[in-house]
């Protein structure tokens, strides 16, 4: 059993991005990221800060944005308006999810498609569809389908099963998966909670690529032997008696699927780093693009 670790192949990543940051300082280019959050939640408090930690770490020029949860959405609007404008910023980030009061659809709407690095914007969720390789991908997604490609995974004809279908993970997922190119040209189920027989859909794949959003619903009866599982999920669930009093478990159960899996990635250390990557190589693209 191959266990794909995240943290290596973001590393590579991060190398290919330097690189880049190199090439585009000799042309006198910084790419820019603005990162707004609205509130103190707490994970996504930690989540933007290793964010605009990683853009230091690179030598991008980054902005975080802190606003309180009382922010109205004009007020918020005004800053998304505001780094639209703004010439030393190539992306764009809202911090999701933003308080109840906010209307998400409308914030993401109202950023600039060239600075959409999140790949939200309807626009770029078009150009996906539409295999334009101007567009950006969501940062999940395109994390994964690195991942396979890095671990030599074979996604050529493949039966790919995609448990989930958010536009955050599930649905971008498959249209990238089922696209032409590298790491992809797969035949695509997208399976949720509500799937008919969603063990016998499951076992019939080759891929299976896990983001429901419930700790370990992906158990041992869902995957065939010899399947390759990738596990988006991250979740927070009670550990009595550990020092945190939580543990992090991804959507499947990993004791009992990996010893099936020809390949698998573990939680944490699998998608997570990827995710955070391939935010900085989707900068470094805007900026590209932008000039």
């Amino acid at each position: 059993m191959q266990l794909i670790s995240g943290t290596q192949i973001a590393s590579q990543v991060l190398e290919e991005c330097q690189r880049e940051i190199a090439e585009l300082a000799a042309r006198g280019l910084k790419p820019g990221l603005a990162v707004i959050l609205v509130g103190d939640d707490p994970a996504s408090r930690a989540y933007v800060r290793s964010k605009d930690k990683k853009c230091k770490d690179l030598g991008l020029h980054s902005v975080k944005v802190e606003l309180p949860a009382t922010t109205t959405q004009d007020e918020l609007l005004a800053q998304v308006r505001r780094f639209n404008a703004d010439p030393a910023i190539h992306g764009i980030l809202v911090q999701s999810p933003p308080p109840k009061h906010i209307d998400e659809a409308v914030i993401v709407r109202a950023i600039d498609p060239m600075k959409d690095v999140d790949g939200f914007h309807p626009v770029n969720v078009a150009k996906l569809a539409l295999e334009d390789p101007t567009g950006f991908v969501p940062c999940t997604p395109l994390g994964c389908q690195r991942l396979l490609i890095a671990a030599g995974i074979e996604t050529d004809g493949a039966n790919v099963v995609v448990v989930g279908r958010s536009m955050i993970v599930g649905k971008p997922m498959a249209l990238l998966m089922m696209a032409k190119g590298k790491g992809a040209n797969a035949t695509v189920t997208v399976a949720h909670s509500r799937t008919r027989d969603l063990v016998g859909v499951c076992q019939r794949a080759d891929i299976i690529i896990a983001a429901i959003g419930r700790p370990e619903f992906i158990k041992a009866q869902h995957v065939r032997e010899g399947a390759v599982v990738i596990d988006v999920g991250i979740n927070r669930v009670d550990a009595p008696g550990t020092e945190k009093g939580y543990k992090l478990v991804g959507d499947v159960a990993f004791d009992e699927v990996a010893p099936k899996c020809r390949a698998i990635t573990p939680v944490p250390g699998g998608v997570g780093p990827m995710t955070i990557a391939m935010l900085m190589s989707n900068t470094i693209k805007a900026c590209r693009q932008l000039g």
